[in-house]
């Protein structure tokens, strides 16, 4: 065996006579202090001026209550005809419920924090939290495809991050500013009300007060980690590294990265992202994946791999109770290109080649049979799958005849379009929003206990997850889930970051926001929070269904039934908003 780099970290790049910083600068890892911003940060200038008019005819500082379902502009006086100095949410023991607030001067405040207390009621205290919600920039460029130039599409900026981070901030004369209020029910409260009160101060003078009260139903949601609803939102960790400036799959790196997949891991995440290949989705996001699974040609022709930054990610993965399902990207990548270590040449090699040569054939053949005995050293064979993403029919039955020549017992899973030839065959099986599932396949995709869900990425216009998307429309996505029989909800990026995504969700192939949920440092965002109100009303629907039925309480299923039929993506062609079927819904569910 020649001599070759086989480091630690086993990602398959060009290593000879290189180090790990040779590599963290090729995956574009910026060397010394990371050039991004961490902690504090200053929002870009925003293009829009505010409205003189408007703001003349605010007095001094106001605070009011406002929605979760809207977002509120930076420049412009919120729309309240009415400040609401009290507002009162109801949830189940073990949900999360928010509550959005606002302040808006016609005068500059120096700083600006938060105080919110616990809710108090007869049987105990439910903590609360409040955050700023701060802007980022986005443009309304709206559909898929590269862009001709950023200057053709107009740049604004608009209410996404929340920040946890930020203990106080400015607030800038003539212009708002949300602040977003979380409380998680713990299992055990009892039910009752309780009552609270968000204190905003300017220095150590508190400026009002605001009152929140929520009523806890005697009903109560499991924890995350036991939802039936099927969540893959696919993780970058290369994104992760970058931002922060550290070499990937370091100790350094899984402890900065924790906090961001518990958030995940909190949502009701079941599924691991994994690359067993070199750019599986070709360089459409700002960093890349690489593989982590190393591809070594040795000099008499067969092959061998290396699994070790596999492992720890995967083992990483489940520490954190992510552990249902490892999906392995791509059998099928995107430009058909694969890179290995030659050892007969000592470097780096690239094969060009398609599903149907006996040369994909023989590498994957290989590579499968090891994965299958790796996955079964370690336990992990009947949770994983092999993942592919909107490839055609022809290269998938090319793969499924591989995979099945190489060990039969391997689950396939699919995101894409519809592909009647294979659909029986695929274990987890997402299409878009737009090409729906009918009844009968999907009552016998569940029969036999495979994953059905669906899924929205540039394509589809609404509803989705874009910064500039209804922000009642990232709740809707799971109603619609429930309505329609799904087992959840797939998406292409929970963490691919723009080049600087606290300040600007702006790039050059996608909508805004398309690439990433959450922003660094675990922070939350809107789409995110209201993404998970999604999640536990489908798990509510799912607790409430299995107990009308075996009850036999047929009029309480009715009434829950007629609420889900309202969910339709029909609705958006009407122009009936998310936000107006949402209202309906929300009642009927907790009135149950």
């Amino acid at each position: 065996m020649r001599n070759y780099c086989k480091t630690v970290f086993a990602l398959a790049l060009a290593c000879v006579g290189q180090n790990m910083m040779a590599q963290t600068t090729q995956w574009g890892v910026p060397t010394g202090n990371p050039q991004f911003p961490k902690g504090s940060y200053v929002e870009l200038p925003n293009p829009y001026s505010a409205n003189s008019k408007e703001w003349e005819a605010v007095k001094g500082t106001n605070l009011s209550w406002g929605t979760t379902d809207k977002r509120y502009k930076k420049e412009e006086v919120p729309k309240i005809k009415k400040l609401i100095t009290n507002i009162s949410l109801e949830g189940w023991k073990g949900e999360r419920v928010a509550a959005q607030a606002l302040i808006w001067s016609n005068t500059d405040i120096d700083k600006l924090s938060l105080e919110m207390s616990a809710l108090e009621g007869k049987s105990g205290k439910i903590n609360a939290s409040a955050a700023f919600v701060r802007y980022v920039m986005q443009d309304n460029f709206l559909t898929c495809g590269y862009r001709n130039s950023s200057a053709n599409f107009d740049s604004t900026l608009v209410a996404d991050p929340i920040d946890h981070l930020a203990k106080s901030l400015p607030l800038e004369a003539k212009t708002a500013r949300p602040i977003w209020v979380s409380i998680w029910i713990p299992a055990k409260t009892s039910s009752g009300q309780y009552t609270g009160t968000l204190n905003i101060k300017s220095g150590d003078s508190t400026i009002g007060s605001l009152n929140l009260s929520v009523q806890v139903i005697d009903r109560t949601l499991p924890a995350p980690t036991q939802w039936t609803y099927h969540l893959d939102f696919w993780q970058n960790p290369f994104a992760e590294a970058r931002y922060a400036g550290l070499v990937p799959f370091s100790d350094e790196h899984f402890a900065y990265m924790r906090p961001q997949f518990e958030r995940l891991r909190d949502a009701g995440q079941k599924v691991i992202t994994t690359s067993i290949m070199h750019k599986p989705w070709g360089g459409q996001t700002e960093d890349y994946f690489e593989t982590m699974v190393t591809w070594i040609k040795k000099a008499d022709g067969t092959w061998t791999f290396d699994y070790t930054i596999f492992d720890r990610w995967v083992e990483y993965m489940i520490g954190i109770g992510i552990d249902e399902q490892i999906a392995c990207y791509s059998m099928i990548p995107w430009n058909m290109s694969f890179k290995y270590f030659d050892q007969t040449s000592n470097s780096m090699q690239t094969i060009k080649t398609t599903t149907d040569t006996p040369e994909y054939r023989g590498m994957w053949t290989a590579m499968l049979k090891s994965l299958s005995l790796h996955l079964k050293e370690k336990g992990w064979f009947n949770r994983t799958v092999i993942a592919m993403d909107e490839r055609p029919t022809k290269d998938m039955q090319n793969a499924f005849n591989i995979i099945n020549g190489a060990d039969p017992e391997f689950k396939v899973s699919l995101a894409g379009g519809h592909h009647p030839e294979i659909e029986n065959q695929l274990y987890d099986y997402s299409m878009a929003s737009d090409n729906i599932f009918t009844p009968d396949t999907l009552a016998a995709r569940h029969a036999k206990g495979q994953k059905t869900t669906f899924y929205t990425c540039c394509a589809q216009k609404y509803p989705n997850m874009f910064t500039y998307s209804p922000p009642a429309e990232n709740e809707w996505i799971s109603w619609f889930a429930a309505a329609k029989g799904y087992d959840g909800y797939l998406r292409w990026a929970y963490n691919s970051y723009t080049k600087e995504p606290l300040l600007d969700a702006r790039f050059r192939a996608f909508q805004a926001g398309d690439s990433y949920l959450v922003y660094p440092e675990a922070r939350s965002s809107i789409r995110f929070e209201k993404f998970i109100d999604g999640v536990e009303a489908f798990e509510k629907i799912h607790i409430l269904k299995t107990e009308f039925e075996n009850k036999g309480n047929k009029a309480a299923l009715k009434k829950l039934n007629t609420a889900l039929k309202s969910f339709s993506i029909s609705n958006f062609e009407k122009n009936i908003p998310a936000e107006t079927t949402l209202l309906k819904a929300r009642k009927i569910l907790n009135s149950l």
